[in-house]
């Protein structure tokens, strides 16, 4: 079995309520439910996925809120996440995100329970180590 370190993906759920100070429940609860409707798909994909729960994300107006990264892909950053109604298409997001070598995907390829949740996209990042001719690289 794959260790949370040797994962490539990573599925981040925020489990910090900044406005009650505490634990976010729901944030706990659709760990739980990841875990294990991930790891009922089986492999490759629960040998892919960590989840783990972090501080606040800054989406506090909208939460549950959900990241998706892997090196070298975009980062997906979702809100309004309730983990009794949207863990389906959550699973289904991280398929589709598997499969993809740089993550992207268009709004239309995305379940259709993530429609509106999406908060952010942020491409993969790129390292600039150096001007050449006027030109980053």
């Amino acid at each position: 079995m794959a260790t949370p370190a040797s994962r490539q993906h990573k599925i981040t759920v925020c489990t910090d309520c900044r406005f009650t100070g505490g634990p976010c429940r729901p944030g706990a609860d659709l760990i739980q439910r990841l875990n294990r409707s991930i790891a009922a798909l089986g492999a490759p994909l629960d040998r892919d996925f960590s989840i783990a729960g972090t501080v606040c994300m800054a989406g506090c107006t909208r939460p549950c809120t959900v990241a998706f990264q892997a090196t070298g892909k975009a980062t997906y950053l979702f809100g309004d996440i309730s983990p009794d109604e949207d863990i389906d298409d959550l699973v289904s997001f991280a398929t589709t995100y598997a499969g993809r070598d740089d993550g992207m995907t268009r709004a239309a390829e995305r379940p259709r329970g993530l429609s509106g949740k999406t908060l952010a996209r942020i491409p993969a990042a790129l390292l600039v180590s150096e001007d050449s001719g006027g030109h980053f690289q």
